[in-house]
């Protein structure tokens, strides 16, 4: 115990007769970037979820290698409530750079771990202190010198978990998943756990409401990452071909792409890969190597974030007017320019919409899970092959690298959706074909893959002007016969592309409209209103351009609020130029700080705009 801190102080805190806060508490990890503590926060995190605990985790890193805070979150609610928290009521302080700051955010009630050696900010009586002996129980586990500060971090999990009652055989189990079963480093780390587990129980006496207990509400549910389930759909939808830059939060996607396609993406009878992924020199090569092999018939992608989707605007013009099909993940960071690479925001939604010069509009997904990362995955390859030409998916750093308790992800239970490909045999029925033709009046022509064993089938794709037959040239009525028809493609790719998620309450006057991870918050934001009294309807959209839902929901609602993470209002401005006539009833709630969304924060909006 910190022995510039009378005993006497410390005991009169906040003690275990307050109301029991049974699976409903936040607690925040308060470390240094490059110490290792990553491990422990997943343990504790897992451990709650095979405890039967709805849980959730925010990692708030910095874009250095090592030396910056850390702040890692994690959320236990027994109620699903699993958004980021405004406040943490428990905290775990392991930076005396942040130590001042962290106690100060904690909440008249909560609770504060921290290192023992710590000789400042022990003074609040509204809050609960436990000290932990970090530098003894390590000194006293003499573990090698290069392991110290890993090792050190297992105290924290020990101590939490004796005072919070997360079980120590549900953290043997989570250190067994994040180190894939290998027994010595298992053991070395939850030796460290179970000493402090013991040492809390001899030394420390709870003195606060928070307890996680076993419940049973995770059995169907998983924790997983949105990249990882962006790669897995991709691999589960046919990708063949893939081409990457790393860069921050993106780069986690194309890992996983060849962690998972070298066990999945395989010849049963020669075993070797049928797939290629390629780490390019930049982004825009890596987009021009999808475009160059989607146009060969793979099924091609790329991902990247905000700069990088700025490198690919040329690119994605020619795809767009060569009509050639390319999925385009943008997992979406705090911009403009380099920006904060570690923050969080969905600020790409307009440049990504009409991306390129000229009439470009493109189609974009818009996942608000793990679990629709997942779907979007191979469904993105199907849209963009029925509709030749560039998709893309626009996720973001929250739902990207950070673990979400979500649906188990469901195999395709369609075919793949080649789209209008013309065979060798078809271009004998047909004597003809013109590529850029518009033969069904839906915007959408025909093609030939190289290769295809046809006089007929061979044709130039063109980024410059060309008529039906794919040909060159600069007649203005040629130029605007095909620029009417991407326009009517455009408008045909509302019956592809997912509907929005509509959720009406009876006698709601509020419609909230948004989209991507901001899901979590505003449905939690909802819950909240209603208990104030206050009903509202919500539609979540999942792609652009927009179905007829979005028309009638807007319509059906007195007030209208769209919520989004950018500074312009960018959804918005969407919805206005769609629906015009309603534009001037479409209000903003926005907000472009780095850090998801509250539930706070949204119902708090609501209720100041509402109020005038």
């Amino acid at each position: 115990m910190n022995r510039d801190v009378p005993a006497a102080k410390l005991a009169a805190r906040p003690d275990a007769t307050s109301e029991p806060r049974l699976n409903e508490f936040s607690l925040v990890v308060a470390t240094v970037n490059g110490s290792g503590s990553q491990t422990s926060n997943m343990a504790i995190m897992r451990a709650l979820f095979r405890m039967g605990i709805p849980v959730s985790g925010k990692n708030l890193f910095p874009s250095n290698i090592q030396g910056l805070p850390t702040w890692f979150t994690i959320r236990a609610s027994a109620r699903s409530r699993l958004a980021r928290h405004a406040q943490a009521e428990v905290l775990v302080g392991m930076n005396p750079e942040t130590f001042l700051e962290d106690v100060a955010n904690v909440p008249p009630g909560g609770v504060c771990f921290y290192a023992d050696h710590f000789a400042q900010g022990l003074d609040r009586t509204d809050i609960t202190y436990y000290p932990m002996p970090v530098q003894e129980l390590v000194r006293q586990a003499n573990p090698p010198k290069e392991l110290r500060e890993y090792i050190a971090n297992m105290v924290y999990v020990g101590v939490v978990a004796q005072l919070l009652g997360i079980e120590l055989e549900a953290v043997r189990q989570a250190l067994m998943t994040h180190f894939r079963g290998k027994a010595k480093a298992v053991e070395s780390n939850m030796s460290m756990v179970e000493a402090a587990a013991q040492w809390a129980h001899d030394h420390l006496q709870k003195r606060d409401p928070f307890r996680a207990d076993r419940a049973a509400m995770t059995e169907d549910k998983i924790l997983v990452d949105g990249n990882t389930a962006a790669a897995l759909g991709a691999i589960y939808g046919g990708v063949s071909f893939a081409a990457w830059y790393p860069i921050t939060p993106a780069s986690s996607l194309a890992e996983a792409l060849q962690e998972y396609l070298p066990e999945l993406r395989r010849d049963s009878q020669t075993g070797k890969a049928t797939y290629a992924v390629v780490q390019a020199e930049d982004e825009m090569a890596a987009l021009g190597m999808a475009v160059g092999a989607g146009w060969m018939g793979a099924r091609a992608m790329t991902s990247t974030s905000g700069p990088g989707i700025s490198l690919m605007a040329e690119f994605a013009g020619l795809a767009f007017f060569a009509e050639v099909p390319v999925v385009i993940w943008d997992v979406q960071r705090l911009g403009p320019s380099t920006g904060l690479p570690t923050r969080t925001s969905q600020g790409d939604l307009l440049f990504v919409r009409f991306m390129g010069h000229g009439d470009t509009k493109h189609v974009i997904l818009l996942p608000g899970s793990p679990t629709e990362c997942f779907e979007f995955g191979w469904r993105a390859f199907d849209i963009a092959e029925r509709l030749q030409g560039p998709v893309f998916v626009l996720s973001d750093l929250d739902i990207g690298m950070n673990l979400w308790m979500t649906d188990p992800f469901r195999y395709p239970e369609t075919p793949m959706d080649r789209g209008k490909v013309l065979t060798a045999a078809d271009l004998d029925r047909l004597g003809s074909f013109g590529r850029y033709a518009d033969v069904d009046g839906d915007g959408i022509p025909y093609r030939t893959l190289p290769g295809t064993e046809h006089p007929l089938a061979a044709y130039l794709a063109r980024g410059s002007g060309h008529d039906e037959q794919a040909n060159y040239t600069e007649r203005p009525e040629a130029w605007e016969r095909n620029m009417l028809r991407l326009w009517r493609k455009t408008e045909t790719a509302r019956q592809y592309v997912p509907e929005a998620i509509v959720d009406r309450a009876d006698g709601a006057d509020i419609g909230l409209i948004y989209f991507g991870s901001v899901d979590l918050p505003l449905q939690e934001a909802r819950q909240v209103l209603a208990e104030d009294g206050t009903a509202t309807s919500s539609l979540r959209l999942r792609a652009i351009p927009f179905g007829d839902e979005v028309g009638d929901f807007i319509r059906a609602h007195a007030e209208i609020y769209v919520v989004e993470m950018n500074t312009d209002g960018q959804l918005r401005q969407l919805l206005q130029i769609e629906f015009p006539v309603e534009a001037a009833r479409l209000r903003s709630l926005r907000k472009n700080d780095g850090l998801p969304l509250t539930a706070s924060w949204i119902a708090d909006g609501v209720r100041r705009k509402e109020r005038g």
